[in-house]
């Protein structure tokens, strides 16, 4: 079906003699013409970075949606602004199916469509821009019928994921005739989750799968359907096919395009936690074989992006198998700060919380602390002091320093 993209796509840039690219409506991008000629100049940083990075910022996003480029239902022409990195002027062609944008195709100006009749207020368009507009509705048919086969795919996901264990093996079942009815799957074949969080799920249109090695069905879940999954506030799951249980690297390259896009965002951060954590991450289960297992594997992957986002130094990409202590603090239920600990917790004594917790991750050694937190010996003796006063606890005592370093952990979670 990606094949007729590009070739509906070449048919409007042949029509009208300009070099065209179609992104969906997440401005994640599917196909693009050719760019006739040599001049460097004439070429804009914004469809360079959409090719080479196969999606455009959040930033160039909100730029061209302030044109009401998602309502428009003809053509729109968006004029060039250098100091968005927008050198060229576009036509945008918005690509409707039902009512529904999913898409836009986007043409390049270099003035030779300047005069062209765009049609709408009473005015017909030119024949040129009313063939490609009748193309645009080709694309928007072809974007729905892929949309609908992945909701489909990715409402069975989403059963297999909230099932209780007993109705795993039907769900599984139902799952697997989905995927190999519409991308030939067969059983046995190494699988594994991403898991995407926070996500936005506001948006509930369906959207076609980004074209990426192995995804296989996507589906969001919204915070607290699966136990544990509170914490981590509304995600999304992807299911990736492996070419063996051990690399993971498809499923690398599909967590790095879904963090780049707009819905992986960060979410407001509540209770009593160390340093805020920053935007969306993600986490990726072990390779599993069978698809009734699936759900364990989304727990670690979900698992793992919590905590990729409470320390930063795992992510923002990071396996269930690299993420240390956390496997097991994951799985713990959410409680209060002990109460020795919760005093340390508050932010006016966020300076001494991190040094503790350096202090810990560095087994206890001073002079590795001092050096990690750039101050002097004596000033982590004084900190530690006051740790001590604060907490009432003894960090010459091993099981002090274990209730410590794992209230300080927990509480990034």
């Amino acid at each position: 079906m990606r094949g007729d993209y590009q070739q509906l796509v070449d048919e409007i840039s042949a029509a009208l003699g300009a070099p065209a690219t179609l992104e969906d409506r997440d401005f994640g991008l599917i196909a693009f013409g050719a760019h006739e000629g040599e001049d460097d100049e004439v070429m804009d940083p914004v469809r360079t970075r959409s090719i080479l990075q196969r999606r455009s910022s959040a930033a160039v996003r909100a730029w061209f949606e302030a044109f009401g480029i998602a309502r428009a239902t003809t053509a729109l022409r968006i004029p060039p602004d250098p100091a968005a990195g927008v050198f060229r002027g576009r036509i945008c062609l918005p690509v409707r199916h039902q009512g529904i944008a999913h898409g836009y195709v986007w043409l390049l100006d270099d003035g030779h469509l300047s005069d062209l009749a765009l049609g709408g207020h009473g005015t017909p368009p030119d024949p040129r821009i009313a063939q490609a507009m009748e193309t645009a509705a080709r694309i928007g048919a072809l974007l729905a019928a892929e949309a609908r086969a992945g909701t489909e795919l990715g409402d069975l996901l989403r059963e297999l994921l909230l099932v209780e264990p007993a109705g795993r093996p039907a769900a599984a079942a139902a799952l697997r005739d989905a995927l190999r009815d519409t991308l030939r799957f067969t059983s046995g074949v190494p699988l594994t989750l991403v898991a995407v969080a926070p996500w936005d799920t506001s948006d509930t249109g369906a959207a076609p799968l980004p074209t990426l090695p192995g995804l296989l069905a996507v589906c969001a879940l919204r915070a607290g359907e699966l136990p544990g999954s509170a914490a981590a506030g509304p995600a999304l799951a992807a299911l990736v096919r492996l070419r063996s249980t051990g690399a993971l690297t498809p499923a690398h390259t599909v967590a790095e395009h879904l963090l780049r896009s707009p819905r992986a965002s960060a979410a407001p951060v509540a209770g009593h936690q160390p340093p805020r954590p920053g935007p969306g991450a993600a986490g990726i289960g072990i390779g599993v074989r069978e698809l009734t297992d699936l759900p364990a594997a989304w727990r670690e992957a979900l698992d793992a992006a919590r905590a990729a986002r409470a320390e930063p130094r795992l992510g923002p990409i990071v396996q269930w198998d690299a993420i240390g202590s956390y496997r097991m603090l994951t799985a713990l239920p959410t409680t209060d700060p002990d109460p020795a600990i919760g005093p340390l917790l508050t932010p006016a004594h966020a300076e001494l919380a991190r040094t503790a917790e350096v202090f810990l991750d560095c087994a206890g050694q001073a002079g590795r602390t001092a050096q990690a937190l750039g101050i002097h010996r004596q000033t982590l003796y004084y900190r530690l002091g006051r740790v001590e006063k604060l907490t009432g606890l003894d960090l010459d005592d091993g099981e002090h320093r274990l209730l410590l370093h794992m209230a300080l952990k927990a509480a990034r979670l």
